[in-house]
């Protein structure tokens, strides 16, 4: 088939590969604009655009997708579908209508949950036992089109956002290389989503991690793995951003205050939550690289007692 793919970080950029390596003709990618990364502001391509680069794809990057100029740009490109993988930006009706097959999306949750653009946190966040891809036809909606392809994964208990969206990274570019052969055959059957169980998740902003400890200590667990590697759990250590990168729950309680550190030993630090203790391993302070407890109590003093946060509530 012949497909403009449409998409912007190493999770499309995944299924961009398997795409092409199936053999399909990719006649053109669009992807989000260049942007600058890092302290040093350098400019970065997209993942997708420096696949697209490598193998000789015509690269668009529409500031909006909608404007009539970016419209007519797509049209030069000859494409039986529009494949579509965390792209970033809303397509219009128009656009959905220019190839014969549409527009399909490759979503990692399963539909209708965690419509939006964080679902791979979400999942970890609110405790689920699965997750996986849907392969939508798209429409109008936010993630609201018609299911053509689903398959479900187990979220293992060590699992953080960073290892499950490499697991559905893979999932989903085996999902379109399996969808578009029987989509041209005719052979997907369209099935509406239930909007009774739909659910939505927006953007995660970066304040989103700062750790609460009136929380559970299971809670915090989940939002240390949800949040990794970004925008990160955190506290603050002596008037210092300190990300928690690695933690479990102890379901203990010491009658101390919440937020206070309850004992110390060579590889970890305990924090007393609203409910258990906050088991921490692997920290990361500000300034510094991410490193585990025990190399971070070779240079930082944690004691007893020692209150973790803006101020104690």
């Amino acid at each position: 088939m012949k497909i403009i793919f449409m998409g912007t970080p190493d999770f499309a950029a995944g299924a961009l590969k398997a795409i092409a390596e199936a053999g399909h003709q990719v006649t053109a990618v669009v992807t989000q604009p260049d942007r600058q990364k890092g302290r040093g502001k350098e400019i970065a391509y997209p993942p997708v655009k420096e696949y697209a680069l490598v193998q000789g794809i015509p690269v668009l990057q529409p500031v909006r997708i909608k404007a009539p100029e970016a419209v007519e740009e797509l049209k030069k490109y000859e494409a039986d579908v529009y494949v579509v993988a965390a792209f970033g930006q809303i397509l219009s009706k128009q656009i959905l209508t220019i190839p014969r097959f549409g527009c399909i999306n490759i979503h990692a949750s399963l539909l209708p949950k965690y419509r939006g653009a964080a679902p791979i946190p979400w999942a970890i966040l609110n405790g689920d036992a699965k997750t996986g891809v849907t392969i939508m036809q798209m429409d109008e909606g936010m993630d609201t089109g018609d299911m053509l392809l689903k398959r479900e994964i187990p979220i293992e208990e060590n699992d953080t956002a960073d290892s499950l969206h490499d697991k559905l990274m893979l999932l989903g570019a085996e999902l379109i290389t399996e969808a578009l052969p029987r989509l041209e055959a005719g052979e997907l059957i369209p099935e509406k989503q239930r909007e009774e169980e739909a659910t939505h998740v927006g953007k995660l902003d970066k304040n989103f991690g700062y750790i609460i400890w009136q929380e559970s200590a299971e809670l915090l667990a989940r939002k240390v793995r949800g949040l990794h590697s970004w925008p990160g759990a955190y506290t603050f250590f002596k008037g210092k951003r300190l990300k928690i990168r690695d933690a479990a729950a102890l379901q203990e309680n010491t009658g101390q205050s919440c937020g206070r550190v309850c004992r110390v030993d060579k590889e970890a630090f305990y924090v007393q939550t609203g409910e258990g203790i906050l088991r921490v391993t692997g920290v990361q302070i500000e300034g510094k690289r991410a490193m585990s407890v025990r190399e971070f109590l070779l240079g930082y003093a944690v004691q007893p007692g020692e209150f973790l946060g803006k101020e104690e509530v």
